[in-house]
């Protein structure tokens, strides 16, 4: 699909209005993710996605805490040492994410490159993940991202994704990984 054809079937009606994407990727022929303006704040993106179930595309979903949490923790079964590097990189990550504070700002910041390419390398030593689990790295890295985006673009402040992370590496048990990645 060209990137007109991607923004095209990942626009949704809300309320009788069209909702088109800001931002739109194809991930491994098997994921469309895409960023919409969103409503808490001025920059805050709305994130939703598409995932290819056999050979036809779901609806538009919203992805939440808990389905990358449930996620990690069937990678952190199989490989619990990679996952660990692999959350600790996400939490280095999420210490270095800047929020949205200009439109030039969400325009680089949204860009496939920024979001993917520069990280691509290094995460390509943690590629035995993709064994595990419902999700491919190049999901969850693209995800991760942008859930940390939004989340520190509405409030700089905030720390449930990062909560969620370091449960996730503490090797927390269940009740507490599930309490921080569904609490509101």
């Amino acid at each position: 699909m060209t990137k007109t054809e991607l923004k095209e079937f990942m626009t949704f009606k809300k309320y009788g209005n069209s909702q088109s994407p800001i931002f739109v990727s194809l991930v491994n022929g098997n994921y469309i993710v895409a960023a919409y303006q969103g409503t808490i704040s001025k920059y805050d993106i709305l994130i939703k996605y598409r995932q290819k179930l056999k050979n036809s595309w779901s609806r538009i979903r919203t992805p939440k805490h808990i389905h990358w949490a449930v996620d990690m923790l069937i990678k952190m079964h199989a490989e619990r040492n990679k996952t660990k590097e692999f959350l600790q990189k996400l939490i280095e990550i999420w210490e270095n994410t800047i929020p949205i504070r200009s439109e030039s700002d969400r325009k680089r910041l949204l860009s496939i490159g920024t979001l993917l390419y520069e990280c691509k390398n290094e995460f390509n030593k943690f590629k035995i993940l993709n064994n595990h689990g419902e999700y491919t790295l190049s999901f969850l890295i693209l995800l991760a991202k942008l859930l940390m985006l939004q989340e520190k673009t509405n409030l700089e402040t905030a720390y449930m994704f990062k909560n969620l992370l370091e449960a996730l590496e503490d090797g927390e048990d269940i009740f507490k990984i599930v309490s921080v990645a569904t609490h509101r």
